[in-house]
């Protein structure tokens, strides 16, 4: 009884890969899934990725819509990078933990603080905590942007392990 059902279960996942893939080509999309994401979507993807490597591909393709599976920081960065095409994410409520770390009310008492500061935002936040930062970094070139900022007092959002590890490099900030 259970493999039947289990059976029954892929021929649904085909056809309705079936009907996506159609759809696909019918608006000239591309679907970009992040690495989470389970195996019937993956099989699917036209680009399978981190966050970043996600963003790069998406301000790179030639389509009219992207399809973006993953997060929906992810969908809105891709947005950012690609105003003028549609940007479509599954399924809106699907967060991510450390984006929901920071929120813009408590980043813009922080800034009245501290108004010398810089803000630093791991790429893993909102639109609306990017549009409130003066630059984005990513895990890789952290330590090089930290670097690279003329200010002595950085606020770093959202990663607090990572600040603290880029900040054990820099003396002066």
């Amino acid at each position: 009884m259970e493999a039947l059902a289990i059976e029954k279960k892929r021929e649904r996942n085909k056809e309705l890969q079936e009907k996506i893939l159609q759809l696909k080509k019918e608006r000239n999309a591309i679907i970009l899934a992040h690495y989470y994401q389970r195996p019937e979507i993956q099989e699917i993807a036209d680009y399978l990725g981190d966050s970043f490597g996600l963003a790069q591909k998406a301000k790179t393709t030639d389509a009219d819509v992207i399809l973006f599976c993953g997060v929906h920081f992810m969908g809105e960065s891709a947005k950012i990078l690609n105003m003028d095409k549609t940007v479509l994410i599954p399924d809106e409520r699907a967060g991510c933990p450390m984006a929901d770390m920071v929120n813009v009310d408590g980043l813009r008492k922080l800034k009245a603080q501290h108004p010398n500061a810089k803000v630093v935002a791991y790429i893993n936040t909102t639109a609306e905590i990017k549009a409130e930062t003066d630059i984005c970094c990513t895990s890789s070139n952290a330590r090089a942007v930290i670097e690279s900022i003329d200010a002595e007092e950085i606020i770093w959002i959202p990663d607090k392990n990572l600040g603290q590890y880029v900040q054990q490099f820099t003396d002066k900030k």
